[in-house]
């Protein structure tokens, strides 16, 4: 980089992140559009549609069903802060000791326990593999697929990339959900 160019650094990601964050939940124009806001690396705003009604209605089967966990709460389109920026969760399990720690200005500032992503035709491979990475990176225990089929895949932090037959947090959640 030019040492000439008078450009900001990002120091401390979680405040960049809590800032940017503020600004864009402030916005009133951004405040009109329907569908997902989230953020980059670089404070970009990043939208996607709304989803539709079967994404819908798997996030609200994975809700109900993570509700039942003990010890912390089940939430929908959760932000967590990442080094990627604020990214928000479909669907999340957090234990009621890591939301007295985690919650900041309302952003995550640490992933939560179990974080479920419900897939979107539109959505990649590389889309989804570095949103888990990012997670995992941010404290997630546990990540979540549900495809467009209902089939759950899971991946834990100390086996990343590969998925695995069935949750170790939720060991009876289902391998499908309608």
């Amino acid at each position: 980089m030019n040492a000439g160019l008078d450009l900001p650094e990002i120091g401390d990601r979680h405040a960049f992140n809590l800032a940017r964050w503020k600004e864009i939940c402030e916005d009133p124009q951004l405040a009109k559009v329907g569908g997902r806001v989230e953020s980059d690396a670089h404070g970009h705003i990043l939208m996607s549609p709304p989803p539709g009604f079967s994404h819908s209605s798997r996030q609200s089967a994975i809700l109900l069903l993570l509700s039942k966990k003990k010890g912390g709460r089940a939430l929908a389109e959760c932000p967590v802060s990442t080094s990627g920026g604020v990214r928000g969760v479909d669907v999340v399990w957090l234990s009621d000791l890591r939301a007295e720690s985690a919650l900041k200005e309302n952003i995550l500032l640490t992933s939560p326990e179990i974080c479920v992503e419900v897939l979107s035709p539109g959505n990649t491979r590389a889309e989804m593999e570095e949103k888990r990475a990012l997670l995992f990176e941010a404290g997630a225990g546990e990540v979540w697929f549900c495809d467009t089929k209902g089939r759950m895949f899971f991946f834990l932090k100390n086996q990343p990339d590969e998925a695995v037959e069935k949750s170790e947090l939720c060991p009876d959640f289902p391998a499908v959900v309608e």
